[in-house]
C-alpha cells in the first residue's frame, strides 16, 4: 500500500487540485491510501483571556474543502481516511507524518510574494524543509 498524507485547509480549489494529483498516481485505485488532514490553527489570545478550544472546536466538523477532496478521491476508488486537529498547521502535519509514516505528502501551495513569506511564514515551506518523506507541492 502506498500511503499519502494530504493536508487540506479551508480552500476548496486547493483541496480539489491536490486530490486530483493523487488520482494520477500509478495504480491509485488499487494501491493508494490517503489520509486527509485538516488542521485548525491555534489561537493564542482572545482579548484578555485565553480561549479553550474544547469550548468551541469540533473534531468531526470538517470544512467543505475536505468533502471536496474526499469526493474526488472516492470517485477514483481511492481508500480515504480523514482527520481533523487543532494545532499549529506545520507542526501538526510533521507530527502526523512521523506517526503514520506516509510514502508521500501532497500539498497545495499558496501564491505568496517573497515578502509575504518572510513576514507570515509558510506552512508549505516548513513542511518541505522538515519532512522526512518526499513532498509534492501543487501550484494553485
Amino acid at each position: 500500500m502506498f500511503r499519502v498524507l494530504l493536508p487540506v485547509d479551508t480552500d476548496k480549489a486547493r483541496a480539489r487540485r491536490a486530490a486530483e494529483v493523487v488520482t494520477k498516481l500509478p495504480d491509485a485505485a488499487e494501491s493508494v491510501q490517503v489520509t486527509i488532514l485538516n488542521v485548525h490553527p491555534q489561537l493564542t489570545d482572545v482579548g484578555d483571556r485565553i480561549a479553550d478550544p474544547k469550548d468551541w472546536y469540533d473534531e468531526a466538523d470538517f470544512p467543505e474543502s475536505v468533502a471536496e477532496a474526499e469526493t474526488i478521491l472516492s470517485r477514483a476508488s481511492i481508500d480515504v481516511q480523514k482527520e481533523r486537529t487543532y494545532a499549529d498547521p506545520a507542526e501538526a502535519i510533521l507530527e502526523r507524518t512521523s506517526e503514520i509514516e506516509p510514502d508521500l505528502i501532497i500539498m497545495a501551495g499558496r501564491s505568496r510574494t517573497p515578502v509575504g513569506k518572510v513576514l507570515f511564514g509558510s506552512v508549505t515551506q516548513s513542511v518541505l524543509l522538515n519532512a522526512d518523506v518526499p513532498v509534492t507541492v501543487v501550484r494553485p
